[in-house]
């Protein structure tokens, strides 16, 4: 599961009584806890083949959640990256967004997404008014929510930047009971996490590592991985899909792990150093609250690969980490703390008392 699934499960365990509402549900795609709550699903569910090609439904994507109904409910919180903020709550209900990040493909990613060099110039000229659309549509509708809750200090600035809304920041659980050291010494590769699409900047860390000499081992799966096959030459080995055991395992041997994207937050920095493996991170966004540099990693200033092969090179050459104050530092972003903070939020707003 990724983050946003992962901070959904804490907040299930925390509100068993919850029911959940989605645009469309794929079994067995997240974990017990979560399929355990009635679940309900959108007419997005039932069109053909929106399961493993739901991206080209986006723009039904708010049509589908304005449709939910939620008259029953008195507290509405949604988890959005999306649309999902959009909902529309009974008017005497109140509602709290853990917002993962406004949509960033209608704000200031689009190039990255749907820019002519991704899709080709009329498909792009399309999207660009697909886009301009549900950015006035995001926009228009951000004060259905009561409250917001940021998972990082960046996307509370993005909130207020797009929706002129201020917010708090809880952030996301990093399971650091599952994710430790064992003592066993680095294999000597570099290591990323990572869905495959174009903001996650992967290019940069295939090209970095091939300058440092490094060998890359590459989890996740999406549209880049042919793009990232065509560069990667013999240094790049990509792994697919993973079960969290595996992870967990790729992690404890990784010489460093890569982040070279600009992230919201970024749960997979985390991950590592939870396992005592250091990180090499963009330093932008949301790294800048996950690593600390010369104790956890190195922030890398520019994103070029030549400045990512140098971080590497430090890393692996020339500066020691302790692997005690990697899991120390990943330690205060556990799923307890996570869960008593959100939970706190939420009981208050359900409460009626005011934010803090």
């Amino acid at each position: 599961m990724r983050g946003g699934e992962k901070a959904l499960e804490v907040l299930c365990e925390r509100f068993p009584e919850a029911e959940l509402f989605t645009l469309l549900h794929v079994p067995r795609s997240v974990s017990p806890t979560i399929e355990r709550l009635p679940l309900h699903t959108s007419f997005v569910q039932h069109l053909p083949g929106a399961a493993r090609h739901y991206r080209y439904f986006l723009p039904l994507f708010p049509q589908a959640v304005e449709r939910f109904d939620l008259s029953r409910f008195d507290v509405v919180v949604s988890v959005s990256h999306c649309c999902v903020k959009s909902v529309i709550a009974p008017s005497a209900a109140r509602h709290l967004c853990y917002c993962l990040t406004p949509m960033r493909y209608a704000w200031d990613q689009f190039d990255a997404y749907f820019g002519p060099a991704r899709i080709g110039g009329a498909a792009s000229t399309v999207m660009r008014r697909v886009m301009d659309r549900m950015a006035a549509w995001d926009r228009a509708t951000a004060d259905r929510v009561g409250r917001y809750v940021a998972i990082s200090h960046y996307v509370a600035g993005r909130i207020l930047r797009y929706y002129n809304r201020q917010a708090a920041v809880v952030y996301p659980p990093v399971d650091t009971a599952f994710f430790s050291p064992d003592g066993g010494s680095p294999a000597g590769y570099a290591l990323v996490v990572s869905a495959l699409v174009p903001y996650k900047r992967l290019d940069l860390a295939v090209r970095a590592c091939a300058l440092a000499r490094i060998p890359l081992k590459v989890v996740g799966v999406g549209p880049e991985r042919r793009a990232l096959e065509r560069i990667a030459g013999g240094v790049v080995e990509f792994l697919g899909r993973r079960t969290d055991e595996e992870i967990r395992e790729l992690y404890r041997r990784a010489t460093v792990v890569l982040l070279p994207g600009e992230e919201d937050f970024g749960i997979v920095p985390l991950e590592a150093q939870a396992c005592g493996c250091p990180v090499v991170a963009l330093g932008r966004g949301g790294a800048l609250e996950t690593v600390v540099g010369g104790r956890t990693g190195v922030l890398v200033t520019h994103a070029t690969p030549e400045a990512f092969a140098e971080g590497i090179r430090e890393v692996r050459d020339r500066r020691p980490f302790d692997p005690a104050d990697l899991r120390q530092h990943a330690e205060r972003f556990g799923r307890q703390r996570f869960g008593d903070e959100i939970e706190a939020r939420v009981r208050q707003m359900a409460a009626g008392q005011p934010a803090v």
